[in-house]
């Protein structure tokens, strides 16, 4: 299925190609773990030459959206922890993955890595997530799939 070029999904902040100044991260499905891959940008930057911590916060909690996608729930972050192992450079190739780990009713737990691509980790986090009303989960269903073609 092909995106029309007003699809809303493609605004996204982590995996939307239409969003200058966002992410976008290409996600591949593999079961109910999701991973991708994206470099860090001049305009990501915290200190020189690395990139704000934000930016691996963002990654991983959008590599857990996609993991909650691929395990068949519409749910939103409520809680999530982020543990930074070493800085995050700008303009490497970085690959970002995640699962879910537990689903506890309308609670789902993730984990989520953030590494160079082939290198070393650099953040890793967990997140617990709600699932959404089935209402709310048809609306954002209908939002985010809009303009499939």
């Amino acid at each position: 299925m092909q995106e029309s070029a007003d699809s809303p999904r493609r605004r996204c902040f982590g995996c939307g190609d239409a969003n200058p100044e966002g992410l976008g991260i290409e996600f591949r499905v593999e079961g109910r773990r999701v991973s991708g891959g994206f470099e860090a940008r001049q305009a990501h930057q915290g200190y020189p030459g690395v990139a704000h911590g934000g930016i691996a916060a963002a990654a991983i909690d959008e590599a857990m959206g996609w993991a909650m996608y691929a395990a068949g729930a519409w749910a939103m972050t409520a809680r999530l922890e982020v543990r930074y192992r070493r800085p995050l450079p700008l303009g490497q190739p970085l690959e970002v993955s995640a699962e879910v780990v537990r689903s506890r009713g309308r609670w789902l737990e993730a984990v989520g890595r953030l590494r160079v691509d082939g290198g070393p980790l650099v953040a890793e986090g967990k997140g617990l997530f709600i699932r959404l009303p089935a209402k709310e989960a048809r609306r954002m269903e209908e939002f985010y799939l809009a303009g499939r073609a």
